[in-house]
This record gives C-alpha cells, structure tokens and sequence, in this order.
C-alpha cells in the first residue's frame, strides 16, 4: 500500500466524525487518493458534478482531517479522472511535455537590482536588449570577464526578465559543466538517452550556458555543442554564453566554434571602479533592510578586491556580525568582523560560518542547533540560525530545510 493510501485510510477515520452519515458515505468513500505531491494529497473522482460538490462543501474538512493525520500536508486536490491510470498517464505526458530545464534561476537576479558602472554598462544594455527581443539582436551575445564581476547575475536577469514579460517563451540556463555532464550521461544509457539530451537543449528559445571556457580540451562535447549552437541559430533562437576569457584565449577550442562565438557581440566585463563599489555595496545593503552610513560603505569598497563577489561577501560579513553581536555598523566593527590585514585573502560567508557562530553564541553543540530538539534552549538560536542563513544568504527556506 503507498503511502497517501496509507494517509488517506487513516484520514476517513477522521473525516467521519465531521460529516454527516450520507456525505461520507456517497462522497468522502467515493475519493480516490493517487499522489502526493509537496504539501498536497490528491484525489480523484470521476464527473466534474462530484468533484464541484466536494469542493464546495466538504474540502476544509477533509484538509483539516488529513493535516491532523500528517501536518505535513496541508492542502488537498481533487481531479477528474475515470482511473488512476488515467491520472498517471496525464502527469507523465504533462512531465515530458514540460519546458526544458536546467539549473535553478535564483529569483533575486534581475535587472532592477544590476548596479550598473562604468565597467559592466555595455553588458547591460546587450542583456537588456537580448531580453526585450530575443533572436533579434547580438546573436550569440557572448559575455567574458574575471571571476566574481557579475556575468552569472546578467544570464539569470535575463531569464527572469522572460519568466515575467514573456512567459510563453522557452528558456534554458545550465552550466557548461551541466551541459558537459549531462551529455556523457546520456551516451552511457541507451539509444533513447542521447536523443533525449538533444531535445533538452535544440528544443528552447532561449539557450543560456555559463563558463564556456570549460568546453576546452573536451573534443567530444565541443562537436555536441556546436551542433546545437548551429541548430538554435537556424532557427534564430538566442544564445548566450558567458566565459572567463574571449574566445580567442580558450585553449584547445575547434575553430568552427571559436569563429561561432566570435559571430554575434563580444561584449567585456571590467573590475568595477570605486564609485560603482560603494553603489553596489549600498544596494545590497538596503535589499537587507540595513542601514550603513557612506564613510563605512566608502571604508569596506576601498578595502575590498577587485571583483563583486569578494566586496558583497565582506559586506556580508559585517552585517552578519551587526546583527549577531547586536551592534551599529561602524568602522571599528568592519574591521573588528573582517579581521583584515594588508593583503589577506577573504572567503565568502558560508552556511556552516553562521551555524559554527550561533552555536558558539548560545553556547550550544553544532549537532543540537540543527537538530530536532524542541527545548526553547535550542528552538530560539535555531530561528536565529534560520534567520540570519535566510537573509544574509539568499537561500529560500525549503533548501536550509534540507
């Protein structure tokens, strides 16, 4: 017996006690359970007359039936299906009719929140108008610069841009590396694998892949890739591609490809200025609902390297330990939560950063902080935990979960 036949078996125990004799027995008995799906039971019935009615009149008591036999389920669905079967064979063509996909597109990735400088402003008016007409301008549009400096940030601003203003369209972001791997996966598991592959990435609208530069020396994907390029620029589909390097300083790339890069705009990422540094550091501070005065945010860019990445991981550095140590941002406390000296390489802020720091906090072992304990000695640092990881990490509630 699966599980939701379990849940559901136990449910009409319940269900029982809160309706009426002919309600359970003409309608609640005559649901059938058939998934689970996240927080939701579903179930099916046969006419759209029924599934109405139980909408209608019985569905609170029966989610409340279901929640009390497992809390984790908070929702229930009731579809029209002759029989399981019926149910089964729709999701399956609903799953393989689905939009490609790739990597997650982190929401917070936009064009809104792009700071845009001196150095990345001719990024962003090439991202933005491969946006706004995809397949019509710089195809491929190809974005190279160092490590850190926002190439990652433009390819999801586009792909949120789409989600938003054209939802119709077909987008696809993956890493080179996912593109890499996935590809060796699908020769190693029969004829059907590599065609589905193929389908995966030909058949979008919009193809973006990150850190090209890992196509280098790897003979076999570089023909893959550049008969999928060839495919999608047929059919004016947008490509772009993001690199650590211009094409011409890739090592060990085909030629066809290289010259296919090199087709659409080229378009360069610098280190940004000083001005732009302080105008990033005060946008990141004010999506964090934090207020930090110029001389400090003027303090931490002229200390900080030279890419994004490094000067938005001190910054949040000093706003996790502001709000651990319940102190003003000053300049004493950067210095105090970089515990820089002249030419100290910094790492990015971890998970496990903020979790060592809670538990040495509240004087708690790492194992209790995140455990399932209920003592409010560990239920408060652990809310705190979840906090300060949610806020300071960007990462939604569901992956700390995990």
């Amino acid at each position: 017996m699966e599980s939701y036949e379990i849940l559901w078996k136990t449910a009409l125990d319940e269900i029982e006690k809160t309706v009426s004799t002919i309600s359970f027995e003409a309608y609640v008995k005559m649901l059938e359970p058939v998934d689970v799906k996240a927080n939701t039971l579903v179930l099916i019935t046969k006419t759209k007359l029924f599934a109405d009615h139980v909408a209608d009149n019985l569905k609170n008591k029966i989610v409340a039936a279901v929640s009390k036999v497992n809390p984790s389920i908070t929702e229930v669905e009731i579809c029209v299906f002759a029989s399981k079967e019926d149910y089964y064979k729709d999701a399956l063509e609903k799953e393989n009719n689905a939009p490609p996909t790739g990597s997650a597109i982190n929401p917070k990735f936009t064009f809104d929140n792009f700071v845009v400088g001196s150095s990345n402003q001719m990024i962003y008016a090439a991202a933005k108008a491969v946006a706004e007409n995809p397949g019509d301008a710089f195809n491929p549009l190809f974005i190279y610069g160092g490590s850190g400096l926002g190439k990652t940030h433009i390819l999801m601003a586009i792909a949120n841009y789409l989600k938003i203003n054209s939802p119709q369209i077909n987008v696809l972001y993956a890493t080179c590396d996912q593109f890499t791997n996935q590809f060796i996966t699908s020769l190693s598991r029969g004829k059907r694998a590599p065609e589905d592959f193929r389908n995966k990435y030909r058949n979008v609208d919009v193809l973006l892949i990150d850190d090209v530069q890992f196509l280098s020396k790897k003979p076999e994907t570089q023909t893959e890739f550049f008969h999928t390029f060839n495919e999608l620029i047929m059919q004016n589909k947008q490509i772009v591609l993001t690199c650590d390097r211009p094409p011409k300083e890739i090592n060990v790339l085909e030629d066809r490809l290289r010259t296919r890069f090199e087709g659409g705009l080229l378009a360069d990422v610098q280190p940004p200025d000083l001005e732009t540094k302080i105008a990033i550091l005060k946008k990141k501070s004010e999506e964090q609902k934090t207020y930090i005065e110029l001389k400090v945010l003027s303090y931490i860019a002229e200390k900080s390297d030279l890419d994004v990445r490094s000067l938005i991981g001190r910054l949040t550095k000093v706003i996790f330990a502001s709000k651990l140590l319940e102190k003003p941002i000053t300049i004493d406390l950067v210095n105090e939560a970089l515990k820089e000296s002249a030419g100290e390489i910094q790492e990015e802020l971890q998970v496990d950063d903020i979790i060592k720091c809670v538990s040495d906090f509240y004087h708690i072992s790492k194992s209790d902080l995140v455990g399932k304990k209920k003592n409010k000695e560990f239920t408060e640092p652990r809310h705190v935990c979840i906090y300060l990881i949610t806020e300071l990490m960007s990462l939604p509630q569901e992956f700390i979960g995990r």
